[in-house]
């Protein structure tokens, strides 16, 4: 056994079998990540051309009712400036997606809770009405099945929910007792019921992950099969009891990214803002192991700096149609462009 081969035969199989996956993450080396790369970059072209979609993020609460240990915005972090954008702000700020050609809105926040349900989904109805045939996704937590389907008929088309780790003991120790995995899981199976297109992802190199937790990873998204996967690295944030772990590789996300494109041919993956905290040009290095999809902050300037996850998290310092520009110019120089529309799985 050894790495090209377990890549090949991912290619061929879309499965690996848990010992595959553990020794996959154990053994692996540059040139096998490189091959790796080469080989979810080739998938990605042939299903997508060389299109990236992109979704435009509003982080329109920092608001949380959880305490998870890697969080810069957990609830009980009191050096953080807590807000919440009025519906009107938000709208404005889809609006100059809107104008720019973004057709999928991405509504983020720390986990809401269930008071808040009724107010979002009055939200997302807005929303779609407001921008037609617009994709609104939601990122807001942990909620009941009959509180995402009302999500889900008040016009919602996708849901991110990272497990962060699908390996019981390591996801228990990312979080406080009372945050069970089993629940997270559920969450998810949930959302697929309902008919969301449906997110789930990890973090690389979290405090305690090794080989083995992340072998049960590989094997929880090979079987759930997501509509979107959210790979982006580790990254401590000062004011969280991680502060002092040191940060996911660059190599070992991309190597995610890889893997999970080849699992997964049509899946939607995106080269996330964490990879471009860790270095300049890693969104790029991202879509060039597989990624498709990258997702500008639509957030007002003001208060992004308050939404920081962890440290050093990149900000939008210009206008929208500046941010795109950039973006355009930088896929341009790796031979790409983005693709106008919702970007839906299986489109």
């Amino acid at each position: 056994m050894d790495c090209r081969s377990l890549i090949g035969k991912l290619e061929a199989q879309r499965s690996l079998t848990r010992a595959e996956w553990s020794f996959l993450w154990s053994s692996y080396a540059a040139a096998d990540r490189i091959y790796a790369a080469e080989r979810a970059h080739r998938i990605s072209c042939n299903i997508f051309g060389k299109k990236i979609y992109i979704r435009g993020i509003v982080e329109f609460s920092n608001c949380c009712k959880n305490d998870c240990f890697y969080c810069g915005i957990r609830k009980s972090n009191r050096l953080v400036a807590r807000y919440n954008l009025s519906d009107e702000v938000i709208v404005e700020c889809c609006r100059s997606g809107w104008e720019n050609n973004i057709r999928t809105f991405v509504l983020q926040s720390g986990e809401v809770g269930s008071k808040a349900v009724e107010h979002i989904c009055q939200l997302v109805q807005k929303l779609k009405k407001t921008f037609p045939g617009c994709a609104v996704t939601l990122s807001i937590g942990e909620l009941s099945s009959s509180e995402y389907s009302a999500l889900r008929q008040a016009g919602a088309d996708r849901y991110l929910l990272r497990h962060e780790s699908a390996d019981e003991k390591h996801y228990s120790k990312l979080h406080p007792a009372y945050m069970k995995l089993k629940n997270r899981l559920e969450c998810l199976e949930n959302l697929h019921r309902i008919g969301f297109q449906t997110g789930c992802g990890v973090m690389l190199g979290s405090p305690f992950q090794n080989a083995d937790t992340l072998a049960e990873d590989m094997v929880f998204m090979q079987n759930f099969k997501p509509e979107m996967i959210g790979v982006g690295p580790f990254i401590p944030h000062k004011d969280t009891p991680f502060k002092d772990h040191p940060a996911g590789t660059l190599e070992d996300t991309l190597f995610m990214i890889s893997l999970c494109r080849i699992m997964h041919p049509e899946v939607l993956l995106p080269a996330t803002t964490a990879l471009g905290t860790l270095q300049q040009d890693g969104r790029l290095l991202g879509v060039l192991a597989g990624a498709n999809v990258i997702m500008p902050n639509l957030t007002p300037q003001s208060v992004q700096e308050n939404y920081n996850l962890y440290n050093n998290k990149l900000h939008t310092d210009s206008a929208v149609s500046v941010a795109i520009a950039q973006l355009q110019s930088s896929l341009a120089s790796i031979g790409y462009s983005i693709a106008v529309g919702r970007g839906d799985f299986g489109e």
